[in-house]
């Protein structure tokens, strides 16, 4: 991975699960400031300290969530989809003139390979609705495998759909995209967002039908 030219403080909300993990694995190795938050501090420090036992030279912490938001440039939300209104409304303080990033996806168990998007939609635009025009929300990062997440030096072979109502987001999150290896793609306005949450629920049926362990997603016909 080539280091960032741009160097930033990324909270990392739900960074104790592995996708959330992986991705703070992945920015706090090309140098970006990483803050691992959890609703247990304790946890978001041991989180931390495993990830800088892997990375001597990174630079990363752990702290409870709201504080870890307020500390941030950009915030990201990697929880599971029945935590994700309640925790983006704890941190909302935090958050206002700040890019969120949010990767939920609206998956309802048993039936986690079957699409069942909430009555918004998108469970993204519904957080952009909860916190206001303030806050800019990007959702990205639904389709990738967490545990190749978990390894800075593998090459994943998929692509991140961008989506934000903002056009300056959705670069900016592009350009943390190619930080993490990954190539971001920009999908347009945070609507669209649908397809990507709907997405993930296909690639687990593909998973389990073809006896795979990640399936991905990757756009052709962009050199």
């Amino acid at each position: 991975m080539t280091p960032t030219t741009n160097p930033q403080t990324i909270a990392v909300i739900g960074g104790t699960g592995a996708e959330g993990r992986g991705l703070a694995m992945r920015w706090a190795a090309a140098g970006h400031r990483v803050i691992i938050g959890s609703r247990d501090a304790g946890r978001a420090a041991e989180a931390a300290k495993a990830i800088a036992a892997a990375l001597p030279k990174a630079s990363v912490s752990g702290d409870e969530i709201l504080a870890a938001a307020q500390a941030a440039q950009v915030v990201v939300l990697a929880v599971p989809y029945a935590a994700q209104l309640d925790t983006a409304r704890r941190i909302a303080p935090a958050l206002q003139g700040k890019i969120l990033i949010d990767v939920t996806v609206p998956l309802v168990p048993p039936k986690v390979s079957l699409v069942q998007l909430p009555p918004e939609g998108s469970c993204v635009v519904r957080v952009q609705r909860e916190l206001g025009e303030g806050v800019r929300v990007v959702s990205a990062f639904q389709n990738v495998s967490a545990h190749k997440l978990s390894d800075p030096a593998y090459t994943i072979a998929c692509d991140v759909l961008v989506c934000s109502d903002s056009k300056e987001a959705r670069q900016a999150v592009i350009a943390l995209a190619s930080d993490a290896g990954l190539r971001g793609i920009d999908a347009g306005p945070l609507g669209n967002s649908a397809a990507a949450e709907a997405m993930t629920s296909l690639l687990i049926w593909i998973n389990r039908t073809y006896k795979i362990p990640d399936a991905g997603l990757a756009i052709t016909g962009i050199a």
